[in-house]
Formats: C-alpha cells, sequence, structure tokens
C-alpha cells in the first residue's frame, strides 16, 4: 500500500478484500501508468450497474476463472474505471462509491460535489 490519498485528501483506504479488487489485486483502488483504465472508483455494484456495463461490453457478472475473477453481484465492492462510472452517472444508473477508499485521481474525471451525491453512507 502506498501513501495514495483518496477523494477527501485522506489516506486512501481499502476498497474489498472478497472479493479481491484493484488493478493491483490488493483490495485497493490504486492506480499507475499501466492502469489505462484508471480503476480508482470504490463502488458497490447494482444489478442495474451490472446490466448497464454488460451492455457496454464489459461483463462483470460471469466468473473468470483464468484471471482469479469470481463474477460480481449486486452488493459487491469494486474499483471501478472512473470513465465507466462517470458514463453509468450519465446513464443515471452509477452505483453508489465509497469516498474513502475512491482514488484522488477520480477527481480528473468528476467534481468531488457529484462524488459526494453519491457516496454509500457506511
Amino acid at each position: 500500500m502506498t501513501d495514495a490519498k483518496n477523494v477527501l485528501g485522506e489516506k486512501l483506504e481499502l476498497c474489498c478484500t472478497d472479493p479481491v479488487t484493484g488493478f493491483f489485486r490488493n483490495g485497493v483502488c490504486e492506480t499507475g501508468p499501466q492502469d489505462l483504465g484508471t480503476h480508482v472508483v470504490c463502488a458497490q455494484v447494482t444489478e442495474e450497474f451490472l446490466a448497464f456495463t454488460k451492455a457496454r461490453g464489459n461483463n462483470l457478472s460471469t466468473p473468470v476463472p483464468s484471471y482469479n475473477f469470481p463474477g460480481l453481484k449486486p452488493g459487491n465492492k469494486w474499483c471501478l474505471c472512473v470513465s465507466r462510472w462517470k458514463e453509468a452517472l450519465d446513464a443515471g444508473v452509477a452505483p453508489p462509491i465509497v469516498l474513502e477508499a475512491t482514488h484522488e485521481a477520480a477527481l480528473n474525471v468528476v467534481p468531488l460535489e457529484v462524488l459526494q451525491e453519491h457516496a454509500l453512507n457506511l
């Protein structure tokens, strides 16, 4: 874990370890130069979002054992690409997010006020 910051300017917190998420599969929505999708939004996926992203060509519901990917179910937390979350927002199906576990890089795409409107109250 690095000294990465979340959208609130604090230490980036763990998103989820069951299933293990994050571009680096360490449970944290960290990013780096090799993360072309910028997987920085810690979201609690919903049925509506899973259907939306599947229709967009990214099926997050179906397990892919060769990648140790169990497939997501509504209620799972997952590090989403900020661009896909923004697409879902524009389509009215953005899943709620955990601000403390969402990397500050998300602010390059979505303003903090918008993220706060979709914050999951823990």
